[in-house]
């Protein structure tokens, strides 16, 4: 079983295949479609814009190849950029079409939820570490405690129907960082990043 890591220009990909690695899971990264197509897994991180991301995907035909991987059942995850790809639409400096995944959209942190009660202000991006509040425990998050502590950097944030989140967590507001729609899933913060309670969650993954 190996896991295919996907190259889009915009990913950080040695440390994601380095977390896989440390867990003695095979990794292959590509930008080929057919490998895409052919893979036991996929895994679509990222750092970046929204836009750029979708586009490289759309012409190089990574997203089809996603589309066509997901309808014949292969296990996904989407980190971060990779996890807003996933829905159905961005506004990050336009309004752009996902890969509609799992229905959503990804919005900016609005200025009134970020004002605190002595009037100071949140910073965006969101970077650091918050707690989890698990609300799906399986099969992404089996093993993990509810309030274990996670790293995010984001400046945009996921608003969808509450039946596909896993996980929310506290920044100005309430808000989902982790979402699951049968064998696609998606995580905001970076389990590559997030010590051990990251790798058990890359680990699980591993064992879907």
């Amino acid at each position: 079983m190996k896991i295919t890591i996907i190259d889009y220009g915009m990913g950080n990909l040695k440390s994601v295949q380095k977390a896989f690695t440390a867990l003695d899971l095979e990794t292959e990264i590509t930008n080929n479609p057919e490998s895409i197509l052919k893979a036991d897994k996929i895994v679509l991180p990222g750092v970046g814009a929204f836009r750029d991301a979708i586009h490289t995907l759309n012409e190089t035909g990574m997203s089809e190849a996603i589309g066509e991987a997901v309808k014949k059942g292969t296990p996904f995850l989407g980190i971060c950029l990779g996890m807003q790809l996933v829905f159905e639409k961005s506004y990050e400096y336009g309004e752009y079409k996902g890969l509609g995944l799992i229905p959503g959209e990804i919005v900016r942190f609005k200025p009134e939820d970020m004002t605190l009660p002595n009037g100071d202000m949140l910073k965006v991006p969101h970077m650091g570490w918050n707690t989890l509040e698990i609300v799906k425990p399986e099969p992404l998050f089996k093993g993990i405690e509810d309030q274990s502590s996670v790293y995010f950097v984001h400046s945009y944030y996921l608003e969808t129907q509450a039946d596909v989140v896993s996980c929310y967590t506290d920044y100005g507001t309430r808000i989902a960082v982790a979402a699951q729609k049968d064998h696609v899933f998606a995580t905001q913060f970076h389990p590559e990043k997030s010590g051990p309670v990251g790798l058990k969650i890359l680990e699980n993954f591993g064992g879907i």
